[in-house]
């Protein structure tokens, strides 16, 4: 346990707190947190969560100009629901992704898990997707996400981060039942 792991934990611990509740401060707390991860994976050997977090920095920032576009049309943040056919079509391209992710992993690097952060990887683009344009569905995959990694981050003696997830988890399922509230 580093001292930038356990910063990263308590700035993920504020970030999904404020996300849950859909609160705009949840960004700056969210760019910082995953600087720190993207080192942190990059030194567990962990390349594609490593790759994740300069994708998650990006998409972070398109999700704080779409948050506050909602906010400033409606006086909130409005929650969207995918239709049947487009939540069909997300899973076969996570399907697709995470094959063709694991592969190129597999291949290429020397990863510890290749096929198993590969999948963490791509749940996760999807579910920061999916989040940024304010899905319900996005709690869905986190929560998956959230079952994945743990074991994934126990097994690489990452324990806080493993509990990070852990609480990730609860919130996910709490962010779940928020968000039904607000789009109900």
């Amino acid at each position: 346990m580093s001292p930038i792991e356990v910063a990263a934990t308590l700035l993920g611990l504020v970030n999904v707190m404020l996300v849950v509740r859909r609160s705009m401060w949840n960004y700056p707390f969210a760019l910082a947190m995953v600087s720190l991860y993207g080192w942190i994976f990059f030194g567990a050997k962990l390349y594609s969560d490593a790759l994740l977090q300069i994708f998650y920095f990006a998409v972070n920032l398109y999700g704080w100009w779409n948050w506050a576009r909602s906010r400033a049309e409606t006086g909130e943040v409005r929650v969207e629901r995918l239709g049947a056919n487009a939540r069909v079509a997300w899973l076969a391209g996570c399907a697709v992704a995470i094959l063709a992710w694991g592969a190129l992993v597999h291949r290429f690097t020397d990863a510890a898990y290749p096929w198993w952060d590969g999948g963490v990887a791509m749940l996760s683009v999807v579910a920061q997707i999916l989040q940024s344009r304010r899905n319900w569905e996005s709690w869905v995959l986190w929560i998956a996400v959230d079952l994945i990694a743990i074991p994934l981050f126990m097994v690489k003696d990452l324990w806080l981060t493993a509990g990070l997830y852990g609480i990730f988890l609860a919130l996910s399922v709490w962010g779940l039942i928020d968000w039904t509230r607000a789009r109900a």
